[in-house]
């Protein structure tokens, strides 16, 4: 998995920071969305420092809102083929 591949969320995942549902439970299975960062390099004071994320990929979700993203793990997600 990389950046700017296709994914789909493959398991039951519950959100409640949904833009058009908050703070009411959200599930994202099956919504697809683009990698767009990984959370494993902070810029801090201008000095790239690793750090080990809980939910490490980083994902937009365009069909919900354009700047809508969430922090996922690796194994929450699979990468969608030959899109």
């Amino acid at each position: 998995m990389k950046i700017g591949d296709r994914v789909r969320v493959k398991t039951s995942l519950v959100i409640y920071h949904h833009p058009k549902h908050r703070n009411a439970a959200f599930d994202l299975q099956n919504h697809e969305g683009e990698v767009i960062d990984w959370a494993s390099t902070y810029n801090w004071k201008g000095e790239e420092v690793t750090i080990s994320a809980n939910f490490p990929v980083v994902v937009k979700f365009s069909e919900i809102s354009k700047r809508f993203k969430v922090h996922l793990r690796e194994d929450e997600l699979e990468v969608i083929e030959g899109e």
